[in-house]
């Protein structure tokens, strides 16, 4: 700052004459306009606008500069408040922001169907367990342009999945506002179950990364019940399970081939889709909508009765934050109904077993608890023989 001052004082010195269209355009800062006097009253500048000469060695014409920068001041600042202003009402009405576009839309808030595919498959991956950086990654090597011409990163991806108009939700300073009037990329119960895992404590305290290797890991339970964790680090790509109380350890490897085999041979079966798809869950997502419509509602209702003096600040302080609570509660059961039936991509396939070979470790874990309870028994000592016998299958009913 202090040599930008001094470059100005010097570029001031250097001067003898300015000419402007009106003193306004000339400077809107105090300080500038006090380096201009010294130097008309040191040196002799001149100033001549597009009205006249402006004469800053005289108290008249000192006087008349300042009233003019006053007012350029004060426009600037109610300018800038109707502005303010201006984007809440949009933002409230639910029309879109004016300015920068988002990925997926004109300007206007209408869809744009490449980009729109783009972030609806952000969604989707971050949903079936890919992270943040693997969609990153990906993106960038099957050279997806960003919106910007610049390359993809976690921010880049975090940032889409943060921004809750995708979901046809107007944002007004960080703040649902209410429903948008532009068309929804992914639905809000999608959305929901996104910011759940964004939220998770392990990823937000902890820095961790949540998604796990190995297709048993929390899926599998050891006799004792509780769930196995896998451990890497064996070489070769090796890794084994066992339980938090190491009751035994059991190599993986063969373990998820043979429940990988017994699954594909599951979802062959014909049957499977009276196994897993539930009608019932579009039915609650619906009613879960309309209630958050109805809440909006209530909101809007709760803010005019305040406006209009109907309530004091207590009442509305309190139905605003039991209707609030009541949208964080709809949120959570709309992101379990999502992640319930996130395994359709690969039930709902034309060929199951490929889709779940492609699939992303997530889902394909998700799939396997959703079709069965496996439990592994502890091996024979010594032997290095797979045993199928030490792995039992319990298929669940529908």
């Amino acid at each position: 700052m202090a040599a930008r001052a001094a470059a100005n004082s010097a570029m001031v010195m250097a001067l003898t004459a300015l000419v402007c269209w009106d003193l306004d355009r000339l400077t809107r800062q105090p300080r500038q306009l006090e380096d201009w006097i010294d130097r008309a009253k040191s040196r002799g500048l001149l100033v001549v606008t597009a009205n006249g000469e402006a004469d800053l060695s005289t108290d008249a014409g000192i006087l008349f500069a300042g009233i003019k920068l006053q007012v350029a001041r004060s426009e600037v600042r109610r300018k800038s408040a109707r502005q303010r202003r201006a984007q809440q009402q949009r933002a409230e009405l639910g029309r879109p922001a004016k300015g920068v576009r988002l990925t997926g839309y004109t300007i206007n808030g209408n869809l744009i169907e490449d980009e729109a595919a783009v972030v609806r498959g952000v969604f989707d991956r971050f949903l079936a367990g890919d992270t943040l950086k693997a969609i990153a990654r990906g993106l960038q090597d099957a050279s997806v342009p960003t919106r910007r011409g610049g390359k993809w990163n976690p921010s880049s991806v975090s940032s889409i999945l943060r921004n809750a108009r995708y979901a046809g939700r107007s944002v007004y300073k960080g703040q649902d506002v209410g429903a948008a009037t532009w068309p929804a990329i992914v639905q809000e119960a999608q959305f929901a179950a996104v910011q759940a895992r964004l939220n998770d404590p392990r990823r937000t305290v902890n820095r961790q990364d949540t998604a796990r290797k190995h297709v048993g890991s929390g899926v599998y339970r050891c006799d004792c019940g509780l769930p196995v964790r896998s451990s890497s680090g064996l070489g070769a790509g090796l890794h084994r399970y066992t339980c938090r109380e190491a009751c035994f350890y059991r190599s993986g490897t063969p373990v998820d081939d043979y429940v990988l085999r017994v699954i594909r041979g599951r979802l062959a079966r014909p049957d499977l889709a009276d196994l897993l798809v539930k009608p019932a869950d579009e039915a609650a997502l619906k009613e879960l909508r309309d209630e958050r419509n109805d809440l909006d509602h209530r909101l809007s209702v709760i803010e005019s009765d305040y406006d209009e003096g109907l309530i004091d600040g207590r009442r509305y302080a309190t139905a605003v934050e039991k209707a609030r609570a009541r949208i964080v509660e709809v949120q959570r059961r709309q992101a379990a109904l999502v992640s319930r039936g996130s395994t359709a991509t690969v039930h709902g396939a034309p060929d199951p077993v490929a889709a779940l070979d492609a699939a992303p470790l997530a889902i394909r874990q998700r799939l396997i608890d959703a079709l069965a309870v496996i439990t592994l028994h502890k091996g024979v000592h010594g032997s290095r023989a797979f045993r199928p016998e030490s792995v039992t299958i319990d298929w669940r009913s529908a």
